[in-house]
């Protein structure tokens, strides 16, 4: 089965090996790495989870890249099971040969035949490198990965803030991205078989101003942060 959806394939293929220090040098100027991010967003995934009571066991991840959330899954989120896709053939090499100590499969997304049985689906920055006629067709795909009432945590870019804008103009495979609003992706995803259950923001502070993240919690509902999560069900 071929998917007819894609994100730039040849690009994330140039940038498997370079992948980090292109992203380096974009969210430099926030004072901070990509593991800071990363583990933020997982961190908070893990919180959402704990509120509704559900401890999944297996999670695809969809636009894995190089894998570099991988470890997470085991250590903070306690799954079982990892299923990463991607388009990029050179991305999955690279995770492939990180991660072969851990139970995680990496696959091409026309090589992975989504069978309804995952407890739990994540993406992160992947839709902003999908074209607009597509993503109905990557939701569909993630919608038909997850067992019924299963949980997708969708994070995003947020264009309203503008050092957000300003960090994906530093990075080379991100200056040509279509951004969506939250606004934009509650609507995309309730029309593709999706309940959404919450909507937050994440990452307003840089490291310069790293005293005042204590309150970010706070402002989780207004769009100021760097990135936000619609946390959904599968309907």
């Amino acid at each position: 089965m071929k998917s007819d959806f894609t994100y730039s394939n040849p690009e994330f293929d140039q940038y498997a090996t370079g992948y980090d220090a292109a992203l380096a040098r974009g969210l430099s100027v926030s004072g901070e790495e990509k593991e800071f991010f990363a583990r933020g967003r997982i961190d908070w995934l893990a919180g959402c989870l704990r509120r509704l009571r559900e401890q999944p066991k297996s999670i695809l991840d969809f636009g894995c890249g190089i894998g570099s959330a991988t470890p997470l899954w085991f250590d903070t989120l306690g799954v079982e099971q990892t299923i990463g896709v991607d388009n990029s053939a050179a991305s999955l090499e690279v995770a492939r040969r990180n991660f072969e100590h851990l139970t995680a499969q990496f696959f091409l997304l026309d090589e992975y035949k989504p069978d309804g049985q995952l407890d739990l689906a994540f993406c992160n920055g992947v839709f902003h490198h999908i074209p607009p006629e597509g993503r109905t067709a990557a939701l569909n795909y993630i919608h038909r990965s997850l067992r019924p009432n299963g949980l997708f945590s969708f994070w995003e870019n947020n264009p309203w803030n503008p050092g957000t804008r300003y960090v994906m103009s530093r990075i080379p495979f991100d200056r040509d991205a279509i951004t969506l609003s939250h606004h934009e992706a509650k609507r995309l995803i309730k029309s593709n078989g999706f309940e959404v259950l919450s909507v937050d923001f994440l990452f307003i502070f840089p490291r310069s101003l790293r005293w005042f993240r204590v309150v970010e919690p706070t402002f989780s509902k207004f769009p100021f942060g760097a990135q936000y999560q619609v946390l959904c069900r599968k309907s």
